[in-house]
């Protein structure tokens, strides 16, 4: 298995090293090939997306404006 180096803030390096009772290889192991899997996932979701990074940005501002408009109506309902 290929290894790496990480590097970490000096307060978090502090808490890992008064913690030596815990296999933190382990514990960054698993919290990356989670996240690569979860990457896989997405690639294999969008590869054969014909999306453009515009048509992703357009929704995402629709998205944003429902979301938006969403939390107003339930803000000024909630007021009544």
């Amino acid at each position: 298995m290929p290894n790496m180096t990480l590097s970490l803030p000096d307060d978090v390096y502090r808490i890992v090293k008064a913690h030596t009772e815990i296999r933190w290889s382990e514990i960054a192991r698993r919290a990356i090939e989670e996240y690569a899997k979860k990457l896989e996932a997405m690639d294999a979701l969008t590869e054969k997306s014909e999306f453009t990074e515009d048509d992703i940005e357009h929704l995402d501002a629709m998205v944003k404006a429902g979301v938006a408009e969403q939390s107003r109506k339930r803000r000024y309902s909630a007021k009544k």
